[in-house]
């Protein structure tokens, strides 16, 4: 099938040179450049070479052509505006970079640090998007430390301008204008082409603080530069924001003619983002000097344009202008009309801010789990090293003692010592392992509620959502003090339990009923893992009540059967097969980590107590019919005190 895409002639000749590459790390690189060369203008290409770079640098190991290819899925990412798709990207380039600025060996060492440096940049970047400001700057600080040590003058600059502008979104001002102005000073240095762009964003800053003389000043030194680097979407913006100066100091005439001149540059452009701004800039000024007649025209030409570009802030804007203006004329139906319209565009706005809030703590929950992750990695590591440096020194000590005593006697007791340190550092890891996978289990848990919200609020209305929002946030702030531990009291875990069933009963309006037994056999410092119960109690309910037809009941119950803890959730439900035969017939299907992770921590236990630790879950029926599942665990018992 023949491909038909816009004509891109770097590509096309690098396309040229791939076809007589003989050696695949040439090739790799090639995809790379390929993949970059697509990103101005055709996303799609770009991912598509980015992968097959993914691919091929993964099968030969090359680990530099590794980096490069997630960082073009990233900037990929942006492109679509899939953030979150972009940060996981950018966060795989950066594990990659790091990983081989490690070894401190390379050839490629410059290149490495370079591509971890763009990754740290880009991670801001996303941040900046979701206005994450904090973590923005975190990383962008550590792209600054590593371009500062080199000679990249160009990334310097493009740092120091990201950074400016992180601090003006959190209204510092005086921070801002410092890193606006370091930026300035290395563009004019190498002559950037964007230098004007800096310019304005100074003269912003001052205008934002009212000091106009020096705002007018960077203004008009903005204007100079733009003549010497055309830039039609930076020069419109600049007599935008000169009209601005204008209008603030009461000049409204010139402010007028600054504005005309904006208008003029963006047609130049067919820029209609840009014209949409300045025709509501122009009917604001007309409405303020009382003309509603130009005011109603001029606001019109902005409504329609935001209309055509699907700008919601600028169509409420707009409408609510509108309405104001026609209220002025004296004509009421019109008026009521444009305030209904711009009461819609405010809840679209408000609903669009709700979607990006919650995509942009999901995306957040995910890049912090994989940092705790990488972290404990990082940690394990480290405990390794320094166990396997002494064991290494003892050897050597107890070597040297070995020779010189020649005492067999002293032999075997270093053996003795050795296996001991042996077997607490295997226990040391285990449970570094089972706290690494309640990090995962966390967030999967919390993701799973944010689902039940979102759900909810559709379903019931806002006053049931405000009940339901209430019980879960007591339900994380259990689940905040509960992840702190590796144990927690049974009485603990049942309040748990009891306050994620409740919620599942509001969110299903009473479509089944649940009862908790605790036998009085159980002491009060028995306890558990937390939240290792939750996961069953979810798909009891989500998989073998939900579908069934009638009311059903769920019973959780904890006992005791010689050194054994028995955690038994029952279900009436429509059955295991039933449920799993459900799935597979569905479109969508979801792939739980929920069971996976719970066996993984079952593994862990087992390993830090040396006791079995197992699960079963079995379709309860009777003469062939079905009425429900059991799930039993069966868990060694432990104590509070022996944490």
């Amino acid at each position: 099938m023949t491909e038909l895409v816009a004509q891109n002639p770097a590509a096309d000749s690098l396309k040229l040179v791939l076809k007589r590459v003989t050696n695949d790390i040439d090739e790799a690189k090639l995809l790379n450049e390929i993949a970059s060369a697509y990103r101005a203008d055709n996303p799609k290409l770009m991912q598509q070479y980015a992968n097959e770079a993914l691919q091929l640098s993964k099968k030969i190991k090359f680990r530099l052509a590794e980096g490069n290819a997630y960082m073009n899925l990233g900037n990929a990412g942006i492109i679509t505006g899939d953030y979150a798709k972009a940060l996981l990207n950018f966060s795989n380039a950066q594990t990659v970079f790091e990983s081989e600025a490690e070894k401190k060996s390379s050839v490629d060492q410059e290149e490495i640090n370079n591509g971890l440096a763009r990754a740290y940049g880009s991670i801001g970047i996303v941040f900046s998007e979701q206005s994450n400001y904090a973590k923005a700057l975190q990383y962008h600080l550590k792209a600054l430390k590593i371009y500062e040590s080199g000679n990249h003058p160009e990334k310097l600059a493009r740092v120091y301008n990201n950074i400016g502008i992180v601090y003006k979104a959190q209204g510092e001002d005086f921070k801002a204008l410092d890193y606006f102005i370091k930026c300035l000073k290395i563009q004019k240095k190498i002559k950037d082409n964007t230098v004007g762009i800096t310019t304005t964003n100074i003269g912003n800053i001052y205008l934002n603080q009212k000091n106009y003389a020096k705002a007018f000043e960077y203004y008009n030194e903005a204007q100079r530069l733009f003549q010497q680097y055309p830039n039609g979407r930076g020069l419109g913006e600049l007599y935008n924001n000169v009209g601005l100066y204008y209008k603030n100091t009461n000049n409204p005439a010139k402010a007028l003619e600054s504005y005309a001149k904006a208008l003029e540059t963006f047609s130049s452009i067919d820029d209609k983002f840009g014209k949409s701004d300045t025709y509501f800039y122009i009917g604001e000024i007309n409405f303020e000097k009382g003309d509603y007649q130009q005011a109603l025209q001029n606001t019109s030409k902005s409504l329609q344009l935001a209309k055509e570009l699907e700008i919601t802030e600028q169509v409420q804007n707009a409408e609510k202008r509108l309405s104001e203006i026609y209220e002025k004329l004296g004509q009421s139906a019109e008026a009521l009309r444009h305030f209904k319209l711009y009461s819609i565009a405010k809840d679209s706005v408000s609903n669009h801010e709700s979607i990006r809030n919650t995509v942009r703590a999901e995306m957040n929950f995910e890049f912090e789990k994989k940092e705790a992750l990488q972290k404990k990695e990082q940690e394990k590591k480290e405990i390794v090293y320094a166990e396997q440096s002494k064991r290494h020194k003892q050897q050597i000590l107890f070597t040297i003692l070995l020779i010189l005593s020649l005492c067999g006697i002293g032999f075997l007791i270093y053996n003795r010592l050795q296996l001991k340190k042996n077997l607490t550092l295997q226990k040391d890891l285990a449970e570094y392992e089972q706290k690494a996978l309640h990090l995962q289990m966390n967030p999967h848990f919390v993701f799973n509620c944010l689902g039940s919200i979102s759900s909810f609020i559709v379903q019931n209305g806002t006053d049931s959502a405000i009940k339901y929002l209430s019980k879960f946030s007591k339900l994380m702030r259990l689940t905040l003090e509960y992840s702190k531990e590796s144990l927690i009291p049974i009485d603990k875990e049942i309040e748990s339990l009891q306050n994620y069933l409740e919620l599942e009963q509001l969110r299903f309006n009473k479509k089944f009923d649940f009862s908790i037994t605790k036998s009085s056999e159980i002491e009060d410092d028995m306890a558990l893992p937390p939240l290792l119960l939750q996961p069953f109690v979810e798909n009891a309910i989500i998989h073998g009540l939900i579908p069934k037809k009638e009311s059903g009941t769920i019973t959780v119950d904890f006992s005791l059967n010689d050194e054994n803890l028995i955690c038994t959730v029952t279900d009436d439900g429509i059955g295991f097969n039933t449920s799993k035969e459900l799935k597979e017939n569905s479109v969508t299907v979801h792939k739980s980590m929920a069971l996976d992770i719970t066996k993984k921590r079952l593994e862990m236990m087992e390993a830090y107590t040396s006791k079995k630790a197992k699960v079963e879950i079995n379709e309860l029926s009777e003469n062939g019919t079905v009425y429900g599942t059991k799930v039993v665990l069966n868990l060694p018992i432990q104590y509070i005190a022996k944490k």
